[in-house]
């Protein structure tokens, strides 16, 4: 069995797949190609992340497909349900990245709340000559201790962001559109362990409570937050989405900045991947990462295991 894991495959993935027979291509072939390469090498598993998209032309046109794999969560990026109709299985990996995903957030929010974003911009031009200036400039710091972040959908993801805030001492508040109770155990590294009971809210409640809000909801036709939402929200409110470009407006985000609705956002997914607004890029009061949520070695190694594991007990069945 040929596997084209197009968007790249941890290590360990490929030695658990190797080890049970599979044979794993790691070439990256261009979209436009990616139908004749599939036929042409008898490929029948597809690996892809972000990047490579598996739609209905694809599909139509890869006969041997048996099954599509998505390194990560959201898979706004496979036709599923066509898929699935032409009896192609479907596997991603929810959980594996959830806890990457989270600290990045919170690097995002430790770094906006200290003008981290700002300094390491400033300090390699003018930290020799104006010191003092920058020192001055970046001296109005807050705490994220006590505050209360908001978190918009309490999935994997938004869980994991929970626990850190937690963590942090923050209080934590949470809307998903299946209103429900979550419990979240804090596992700390001496075996000791704390849980908490988050209660749902509604939207409007914790946009309107929090401090910091971060977005944790997957792809979606209509913005998550858009204009409306964010004149519900606290005056000076920090906005992260490490989610998925297109659940936040961007333009709107941008005019609540420029008018002071907003102090400081950080994004790490874009409506126009892999080109954003030049607008975005130049805003100072932006903190900005290219969609690197689930790019550490860990979750890597996670969903490389994960994704053999899933393709090894679909063939053993």
């Amino acid at each position: 069995m040929n596997i084209l894991a197009n968007d790249g495959i941890s290590q360990s993935g490929i030695n658990a797949l190797t080890n049970a027979g599979f044979k794993v291509e790691t070439t990256t072939v261009a979209q436009a190609q990616l139908a004749h390469y599939i036929n042409t090498n008898a490929i029948t598993v597809v690996l892809v992340r972000s990047a490579t998209k598996v739609y209905k032309d694809v599909i139509d046109a890869c006969p041997s497909l048996k099954i599509i794999g998505r390194g990560g969560v959201g898979m706004d990026n496979i036709d599923v349900d066509y898929a699935k109709e032409k009896g192609i299985e479907v596997i991603n990996t929810p959980a594996a990245s959830s806890h990457s995903v989270a600290e990045l957030v919170f690097a995002h929010l430790y770094g906006l709340s200290r003008f981290l974003h700002n300094a390491n911009r400033d300090m390699p031009l003018e930290g020799d000559t104006n010191f003092k200036g920058l020192k001055k400039a970046y001296a109005k710091g807050i705490e994220l201790k006590g505050k209360t972040l908001g978190i918009i959908g309490f999935g994997r993801i938004g869980q994991a962001t929970a626990k850190i805030a937690l963590g942090a001492g923050m209080n934590v508040i949470a809307y998903n559109r299946s209103k429900r109770s979550v419990n979240l155990v804090l596992n700390f590294f001496d075996g000791q362990s704390v849980e908490f009971n988050i209660e749902t809210q509604s939207k409007e409640s914790v946009l309107k409570k929090a401090d910091f809000i971060s977005l944790h909801v997957p792809a979606q036709k209509d913005y998550s937050i858009g204009a409306p939402e964010i004149e519900l929200m606290k005056d000076g409110v920090i906005i992260i989405n490490a989610a998925r470009g297109g659940v936040l407006d961007e333009l709107a985000l941008h005019n609540a900045i420029n008018n002071g609705k907003v102090a400081r956002a950080a994004l790490d997914v874009f409506e126009n991947e892999p080109k954003p607004e030049m607008q975005l890029l130049m805003n100072p009061s932006l903190s900005l990462s290219p969609h690197i949520g689930a790019a550490t070695n860990e979750a890597q190694n996670r969903i490389g295991l994960e994704l053999a594991t899933q393709i090894i007990d679909i063939f053993n069945r």
